[in-house]
């Protein structure tokens, strides 16, 4: 039986989409204005990220991630700042909030886009990963959040987000 040459198997597409995010991460040019930082931690790992938003009329201009982190934080970090912009923030918290569910195994809802970022799914199957993936959108979260509370930058660790 032959094999057809041209056939990449799923797997490896969504493995090299999340290593081109990973070796050319995207949010990572200045930002002409920000609105709201926040900086994530994840201690396990010792994963750094920084997100910095643009933010006008109730929409993100803008995102920034930038930072040290693992293959799958960089990634997942990337993915983000591509998605964000463009985007309500209660879409960019209901999409925070769907990675996160995600993220442990639950379904997202029908209709629901979230991009490049579903292929970070398999990233469930490993436990210890999940809080890399998670990072770059429990910060993002706590941005919003402390942005809308008029608050100062949020710091956010993983040793918050639970399984």
């Amino acid at each position: 039986m032959s094999q057809d040459r041209g056939f990449v198997p799923l797997d490896e597409l969504y493995r090299e989409v999340i290593l081109d995010h990973y070796r050319r991460p995207r949010g990572r040019a200045p930002l002409s204005r920000v609105d709201v930082t926040a900086h994530g931690h994840n201690p396990l790992c010792g994963d750094e990220i920084d997100v910095a938003l643009a933010l006008a009329d109730g929409h993100i201009e803008a995102a920034r991630v930038t930072g040290h982190g693992c293959a799958i934080c960089t990634a997942s970090g990337s993915i983000m700042a591509e998605l964000l912009p463009g985007r309500s923030t209660a879409q960019a918290e209901e999409a925070a909030e769907a990675f996160r569910r995600m993220m442990h195994g639950e379904p997202l809802a029908p209709g629901l886009d979230l991009g490049d970022a579903e292929l970070l799914e398999g990233v469930q199957r490993f436990p210890v990963r999940v809080k890399c993936a998670l990072l770059p959108w429990m910060t993002l979260r706590d941005a919003l959040a402390a942005h809308r509370a008029g608050a100062a930058p949020a710091v956010t660790s993983t040793e918050e987000v639970t399984p």
